[in-house]
């Protein structure tokens, strides 16, 4: 009697835990039309339209939104976009599937840079180091990225916040 209880709650946990295991696909079988749009969206890119690369690559995400690979080729069109931080949360949807995705850390670490964040991107390499063993080029990249610092581009919040001026005020 006393165990009754604890060996119900058991069969439901297990009953939970193995429908939810049969009701999914593994990581490796992408949607056959996830990966027709992710390379719509690398013909648009390599073209030189990321609109349009950046919509076939939404539409491959929305077909299947556990294809890494589209997480980082649209890292990569916010990056030639100019968009930093939407490209580092994009790089870090990518890391959530696969925390040792190479390319991800490394786009990441990149976009960091580009965005004045190196202290983020130096732990990017660390990774990325302990990884890639040998020489591999996301590691040259990031590297290479971080020697050459950050660009002259980058505005901070001191550089766009208007500074208020005090205009004496007429008493009638």
């Amino acid at each position: 009697m006393r165990f009754t209880p604890a060996s119900l709650a058991l069969a439901a946990v297990l009953a939970t835990v193995s429908s939810v295991g049969l009701s999914q696909r593994p990581d490796t079988q992408i949607d056959p039309l996830s990966i027709e749009w992710q390379r719509a969206g690398e013909a648009a890119q390599k073209a030189g339209d990321l609109h349009a690369a950046n919509d076939a690559y939404e539409s491959a995400l929305a077909a299947d939104p556990r294809n890494r690979a589209v997480y980082v080729a649209l890292g990569q069109v916010a990056r030639a976009q100019g968009l930093q931080g939407k490209a580092i949360r994009l790089y870090g949807e990518a890391l959530l599937l696969d925390p040792n995705d190479v390319q991800a850390l490394s786009g990441q670490g990149q976009a960091m840079v580009e965005k004045g964040a190196i202290a983020k991107a130096k732990e990017n390499l660390a990774a990325v180091q302990r990884i890639c063993k040998d020489s591999c080029a996301p590691l040259s990249q990031l590297s290479a990225a971080i020697d050459r610092g950050v660009p002259p581009t980058v505005l901070t919040a001191k550089d766009v916040t208007p500074t208020p001026t005090v205009q004496p005020t007429e008493r009638p």
